[in-house]
């Protein structure tokens, strides 16, 4: 799809799960509108692919690394930091759904990864990053959650559960900073077809299509246009609100 050049010149970007999917989007649009841009991810070979690929167009790292694991977290923002000279903005997108079953049946050891991975590690990447964003005296965080987080899924209730936390995070967060000119929002998209349908089964697949009103699956690209909205200074009074981009599912 055609793409408008957002203004993130100069401006350094951390983007989780940023090798494919949304994140390889994110990290590609801040790119092409003049940010460098470190790709956080746990898939060394997708990270480094990721980053060749973009480093064509800018100057772009990759950094691989657990981020559920607080001290790989604390030495890939040390890093960050030394090839960069300062980060600016902060995407919060890996994710994992887990697998579709009944709430009942969902191993206590998969309800625990998948918060882990939704809920955990942006806290910890976040509060890595908000003493470097509080220092600058400007920043943006964008966390991405999922409209399962507004409505509930069935059959998905750890991953229902970890993006209505996160939500709820970045409504916190957001209080505490918002007057240091560090903004935070979350969007919340409905499903795109990535890596992570391959978690799913194709019936969850077909019940998250029938909720979308517009009647097709939501674009990496379009969602990677609303992130990357959000981490420009055109952004200067929002902070602490969810962004939906669903299809017209959620409109609150």
């Amino acid at each position: 799809m055609a793409m408008n050049r957002l203004d993130l010149q100069g401006r350094v970007g951390i983007v989780t799960g940023g090798a494919r999917g949304i994140g390889l989007a994110v990290a590609r649009r801040m790119v092409a509108s003049g940010a460098s841009v470190s790709i956080w991810d746990m898939d060394p070979a997708k990270a480094e692919e990721s980053r060749a690929a973009l480093a064509a167009d800018g100057n772009v790292t990759a950094e691989v690394l657990d981020l559920s694991d607080e001290v790989a977290v604390a030495e890939a923002t040390q890093r960050t930091l030394k090839a960069h000279g300062k980060i600016d903005l902060l995407v919060n997108n890996a994710g994992i759904t887990g697998g579709n079953m009944p709430s009942w049946e969902i191993p206590v050891a998969q309800w625990r990864r998948v918060i882990d991975v939704n809920l955990n590690a942006p806290f910890i990447v976040a509060s890595a990053v908000m003493p470097h964003l509080i220092a600058n005296g400007w920043g943006r965080v964008v966390n991405v959650a999922s409209v399962a987080g507004k409505e509930g899924n069935p059959n998905a209730a750890h991953y229902s559960a970890s993006k209505a936390g996160l939500i709820g995070y970045t409504k916190s967060l957001a209080k505490e900073v918002a007057q240091k000119n560090v903004l935070v929002n979350c969007v919340c998209p409905a499903a795109a077809k990535t890596d992570i349908f391959n978690q799913m089964t194709e019936a969850h697949i077909a019940f998250m299509l029938s909720k979308i009103p517009m009647g097709r699956f939501v674009e990496v690209e379009e969602i990677a246009a609303l992130i990357c909205w959000l981490c420009t200074a055109d952004c200067s009074f929002s902070t602490g609100a969810v962004f939906d981009i669903s299809g017209g599912r959620a409109t609150y």
